[in-house]
C-alpha cells in the first residue's frame, strides 16, 4: 500500500468516523432498518460465550443486549467513531469495555474472542480482506463470527431519485466477500442474501433516515437547488407503493467459524 493509498484510506476513515459521530445522538431513534436487520442474526447466536466482541458497536444497543444474553462473559464494543462510543458509555456504563478502533486493524491480541457480533458495520470498511484476516486473528480456535453487511444495490431508489450513481453505497459484491473469507482461513457455516425494504412517507423522511444513521456520506456531495430537489421528489414518487416510498437494503448474513 503506497503513501497515496494510505492517505486516501485515512481520509475515508475520517469521513466515516465524523459522519457517525455527528449522527450518534439521534442514531437509535432513526435506526429502524438497522435494528430489523440485526434481529436476523440474534436468533442464531450460540447459547454460551466467554469473550464477546461487538464489532462496529455504534451506540451500544446490541452490545448491551449481548451483555444481558451472556451475563458471565467479558463484553467489548469496538467502533471507529468517537461520538458513538461516547453515547455508548453514557447509556450503558463502564461494565462493558468500549474500545476505539478500526475493524481492519483491530487493537486486540490474537485469539481474544470466542464470539464476534457485527451488525451493518463491515460495509464501511474499504478493505474487506483485511477485516476478515483480522477476524481470523482475534478469534479463538472454534470461535464464531455473526455478521450482517450490505451488498451492491443498497439505496438504489435514492440513487435513482437523485440520478447520481455515486449515491449508491460502494460495497463489495458477494463473490468478493466470499473470496476474502476463504483467503482469511475462516469457513462459512451459513449465509443468506436478502433484500429488506423499508417505507417512508416522503423524500424528507427518506433522507433523514440515512442522514440520521450516518449514511449521508453516500448521498450527493454537491449543493442542490430547489429544482434538483423537486426533480428528485418527482422521480421518487414514480416508485411509491401503498406503504410509502421504498428504500432497499441488499443484505448478506454470515455465520463464520475459525477451525479448531
Amino acid at each position: 500500500m503506497n503513501d497515496l493509498t494510505l492517505k486516501t484510506e485515512a481520509n475515508w476513515q475520517a469521513r466515516v468516523a465524523h459522519a457517525f459521530s455527528r449522527a450518534a445522538p439521534r442514531y437509535d431513534a432513526l435506526a429502524t432498518a438497522q435494528r430489523h436487520i440485526g434481529e436476523m442474526l440474534w436468533g442464531s447466536l450460540p447459547p454460551h460465550a466467554f469473550n464477546v466482541l461487538d464489532m462496529g458497536c455504534g451506540t451500544g444497543v446490541w452490545t448491551q443486549r449481548l451483555a444481558e444474553r451472556y451475563p458471565c462473559a467479558q463484553i467489548t464494543g469496538l467502533d471507529l467513531a468517537p461520538g458513538m462510543l461516547e453515547q455508548a458509555r453514557q447509556r450503558h456504563g463502564e461494565s462493558i469495555h468500549w474500545q476505539p478502533g478500526d475493524a481492519a486493524a483491530q487493537p486486540f491480541d490474537k485469539r481474544s474472542f470466542d464470539l464476534v457480533f457485527s451488525n451493518l458495520a463491515v460495509q464501511w470498511c474499504r478493505d474487506i480482506g483485511a477485516v476478515m484476516a483480522e477476524l481470523y486473528r482475534i478469534l479463538t480456535p472454534g470461535g464464531l463470527a455473526y455478521i450482517t453487511t450490505l451488498l451492491p444495490g443498497t439505496l438504489e431508489e435514492i440513487a435513482f431519485a437523485w440520478q447520481r450513481p455515486e449515491a449508491l453505497l460502494q460495497t463489495p459484491d458477494r463473490a468478493s466477500v466470499e473470496r476474502a473469507i476463504d483467503e482469511s482461513g475462516l469457513t462459512i457455516s451459513r449465509q443468506a442474501a436478502t433484500v429488506e425494504r423499508f417505507y417512508y412517507p416522503d423524500l424528507k423522511a427518506v433522507m433523514a433516515s440515512i442522514k440520521g444513521v450516518g449514511a449521508q456520506i453516500a448521498r450527493p456531495q454537491t449543493s442542490l437547488s430547489r429544482n434538483d430537489i423537486a426533480a428528485a421528489q418527482a422521480r421518487f414518487e414514480q416508485l411509491r407503493q401503498p406503504d410509502g416510498l421504498p428504500v432497499s437494503y441488499h443484505c448478506l448474513t454470515l455465520q463464520l467459524e475459525k477451525s479448531l
